[in-house]
């Protein structure tokens, strides 16, 4: 596995070793002690998710606050999505940017998004699979969100916004001067 630390410290773009012959592939999907010297922290994932959506979904973005905050590593099984991370950690030096990546069934790429940052997705296939491990347990009370078109972090999503099917909850969601704070 290659580790690519983006610029957003502790975010990391992770590619695999895929290996292919005549009869399909194969690859690591996880290796705890690989990923532990990756990303230089031995974060221990208790969680799995997944999430089934159809073209325009637009998922997030939310995070977990305080003893409840959550690391995520995520992927894609099936489909195309834009995945989007933000960094929230209050004394961060990019606290307010944001890291985006394509993540597809194809390319197999995972994206680390540490504890401290909101995270959502939008589905630019037909449908996808969407599937992420977290490092600690969902707590309702501790739930966090940003409105996903926050002008001061001004994601480019790349999308028409009138094809985007966001859910009531998500379309409530506040600015990030306004949000609940990590910690």
């Amino acid at each position: 596995m290659k580790f690519i630390e983006t610029k957003l410290k502790g975010c990391f773009i992770i590619e695999p070793k895929i290996i292919g012959d005549e009869r399909g592939s194969f690859m690591e999907s996880f290796n705890e002690k690989i990923f532990a010297n990756g990303v230089g922290d031995n974060v221990h994932f208790v969680q799995d998710n997944q999430s089934f959506s159809k073209k325009g979904v637009l998922r997030g973005l939310h995070y977990q606050c305080g003893e409840h905050a959550q690391a995520k590593l995520v992927r894609v099984l099936n489909g195309e999505v834009l995945d989007v991370a933000v960094d929230i950690r209050p004394n961060s030096p990019t606290y307010g940017q944001y890291e985006s990546i394509l993540l597809t069934g194809d390319n197999q790429k995972q994206f680390f998004v540490p504890r401290g940052f909101a995270h959502g997705f939008l589905v630019l296939s037909e449908t996808a699979t969407f599937f992420y491990k977290c490092d600690n347990f969902y707590n309702k009370e501790s739930e966090g969100g940003i409105i996903f078109n926050d002008n001061t972090i001004n994601i480019n999503w790349n999308f028409p916004t009138e094809e985007l099917i966001i859910s009531e909850k998500d379309m409530i969601l506040p600015a990030l001067k306004n949000a609940k704070k990590v910690w």
